[in-house]
C-alpha cells in the first residue's frame, strides 16, 4: 500500500524576501512528478503559528497521511536540518521517526536539536501534540531548509528526496 506525504512549506515574513526556501524546494519536488508517490502540497503557510497549526491540521483531517513533513526555512544552515524535537514551555515533544535510520544513507543531512524559537517551532509542536492527543498513527518530522542557490540545490534536493522515498518505503522509520 502506498504511503500518504503530507509536506508543507512557509511564506516568506520579511519584506525582502524573494522566496522562501522551504516552499522553493517543495517547487523543485513538484517539477519531478514523482509518479509512483502519493504525495500533497500544502505551499505558503502564513506565517503564524496559530493559522499555521490550523491549516496543517485541517488537511491532516481531510488526506489523513501516513507521514508529515514539515519544512521551514533556516537561512544561517547550510545543509538540510531534521529536527528531533519541539517544545512550547516546558513541554518538549519528540518525533516518532527513527531519524539515524532515516538519514543513514544521506550526504549531508544534520539532526538537530534547536528547531529554534520561530514559527516553525510552534508548528511542529502543534502537530506532534496534535497527532498525540488524536492518538492519529501518522508520524510528522520537520526539516529546516537553508537558502537555496545555484551551488546547493541538486545536494540538497537529492538528500530531501532520500527522506521522502526512505518514508515511503520504509515499514519502520
Amino acid at each position: 500500500m502506498q504511503k500518504r506525504i503530507l509536506l508543507t512549506s512557509f511564506d516568506t515574513w520579511l519584506t525582502d524576501q524573494q522566496s522562501n526556501s522551504s516552499d522553493d524546494l517543495l517547487i523543485e519536488v513538484t517539477k519531478l512528478q514523482l509518479i509512483p508517490l502519493d504525495l500533497t502540497f500544502l505551499r505558503l503557510l502564513p506565517v503564524d503559528v496559530q493559522q499555521a497549526s490550523s491549516l496543517v491540521i485541517e488537511k491532516i483531517n481531510a488526506i489523513q497521511p501516513d507521514y508529515i513533513i514539515c519544512c521551514g526555512m533556516a537561512a544561517s544552515r547550510t545543509r538540510l536540518s531534521v529536527e528531533l524535537a519541539a517544545s512550547s514551555g516546558e513541554s518538549v515533544l519528540h518525533t516518532n521517526v527513527d531519524l539515524e535510520k532515516l538519514v543513514a544513507e544521506a550526504v549531508a543531512i544534520d539532526i538537530s536539536h534547536d528547531c529554534g524559537k520561530f514559527v516553525c517551532e510552534g508548528l511542529y509542536y502543534s502537530v506532534l501534540d496534535y497527532l498525540n492527543e488524536s492518538q492519529l498513527p501518522a508520524r510528522c518530522i520537520f526539516v529546516h531548509v537553508p537558502v537555496l542557490n545555484g551551488e546547493n540545490l541538486s545536494g540538497i534536493l537529492a538528500d530531501f528526496l532520500l527522506i521522502i522515498n526512505n518514508l515511503a518505503l520504509s515499514s519502520s522509520c
